[in-house]
């Protein structure tokens, strides 16, 4: 079963994600990005917020792994793999 790539894998995550979104896109130039009807912007647009993120998450994990923070890294790959975390194939 495949799950809604827009819900969070930790819910109590979602608040802290939705401001990340609005940082990433004011970087990026696009003010009120939570107020914007996101089907009037680029595919391009929109994909240069999620991509964004991913790379600065990214960014982020390799910094922690480097300075042997493994801890956290570890513990959110066991929360996600606890809650059905299935590799998606298409």
């Amino acid at each position: 079963m495949s799950r809604n790539s827009s819900t969070p894998t930790v819910p109590s995550a979602s608040g802290a994600l939705r401001n990340f979104k609005m940082e990433v896109a004011n970087e990026l130039g696009i003010s009120n990005y939570d107020q914007i009807d996101k089907g009037q912007l680029s595919s391009r647009q929109n994909g240069y917020v999620g991509g964004n993120m991913t790379k600065k998450m990214v960014a982020f994990a390799e910094q922690a792994l480097a300075q042997g923070q493994t801890g956290a890294i570890n513990s959110a790959s066991s929360t996600i793999s606890g809650q059905g975390g299935q590799s998606r194939q298409g």
